[in-house]
């Protein structure tokens, strides 16, 4: 087992190719441990040269919103008001700190995205 770091694109290509062939290899054996260290190099690599952006706040709402089936009737309770409701999904207004923190309470969306 040679595991050396992804420095390239053609290192990581490798790595792919790498972690093709022991797909599905048993845990606790050298193919196994080979193949753990392989993805967390190609995690690593990935995080650095093709990094995923956080989702716009109002889109991961209505994704929520779609995931739970809930109505924008439904989200009164969280924004206070049937224009607010269609203010805030229209992007027409800001997020307030309280509609935040009623989301991520009630919603479980992460508050990070919330806030970005």
């Amino acid at each position: 087992m040679e595991i050396r770091p992804i420095k390239t694109e053609k290192d990581y290509n490798s790595a792919l190719s790498r972690i093709d062939k022991f797909w599905g290899v048993k845990k606790d054996t050298p193919e196994g441990d080979e193949f753990d260290l392989l993805v967390t190099l190609v995690e690593s690599y990935e995080l650095k040269y093709f990094p995923i952006a956080p989702p716009d706040p109002i889109e991961a709402i209505k994704f929520r919103m779609e995931q739970m089936g809930l109505s924008s009737t439904d989200m009164v309770k969280y924004l206070g008001s049937q224009s607010r409701v269609s203010e805030i999904l229209n992007k027409k207004r800001r997020l307030s700190l309280t509609m935040i923190k009623s989301f991520y309470k009630e919603l479980k969306i992460p508050a990070e995205i919330l806030l970005a």
